[in-house]
């Protein structure tokens, strides 16, 4: 009743021929009468994502390209486009700059406090500017009142000479 292990491998390959001519008769469209059809769902295309070590390892081996066409050949190797490179070799540029700007030193400023604090400082000066402007006013009605007190044309009165 035990099969040896050389027999399973046997019987085995013996079926893996039938099983794939099987599946090639059923993909054309002739398949048996009585085969059923494959349940498994075929999976949907997903767009391929670019580890940082794979972009920087495939940067790497791109830099090490001395010959015409070896980068080509890389492309092909890799399964990319020569705008990946372009925008990886951006991205790189864009790290460096960034890792070389100073950084600011000290507390992380809270945007809740900051907004609370521009608030505050807009409101006071808000206050400063009625002030000043409730004065020019004042100062304004004390000219006319001067004016008219000694006779003299203000521009609300029109002009005679014209």
């Amino acid at each position: 009743m035990n099969k040896s292990k050389a027999e399973k491998m046997e019987s085995s390959q013996l079926t893996a021929p039938e099983g794939a001519l099987e599946d090639a008769h059923r993909v054309a469209g002739n398949a048996p009468s009585g085969a059923r059809p494959n349940p498994e769902v075929v999976a949907t295309a997903r767009r391929r994502q670019f580890t940082s070590g794979d972009k920087r390892r495939i940067l790497e081996a791109a830099d090490r390209c001395t010959q015409p066409g070896e980068i080509g050949a890389l492309l092909r190797k890799e399964g990319i486009y020569s705008s990946h490179l372009s925008t990886w070799r951006k991205q790189r540029a864009a790290d460096e700059r960034a890792a070389l700007a100073p950084q600011k030193r000290g507390r992380k400023v809270d945007p809740i406090l900051a907004e609370d604090r521009r608030v505050l400082q807009l409101s006071q000066e808000n206050d400063r500017l009625r002030r000043k402007l409730a004065q020019a006013n004042a100062i304004i009605d004390v000219q006319k009142k001067l004016c008219v007190l000694l006779g003299l044309p203000t521009d609300e009165t029109p002009n005679e000479c014209c």
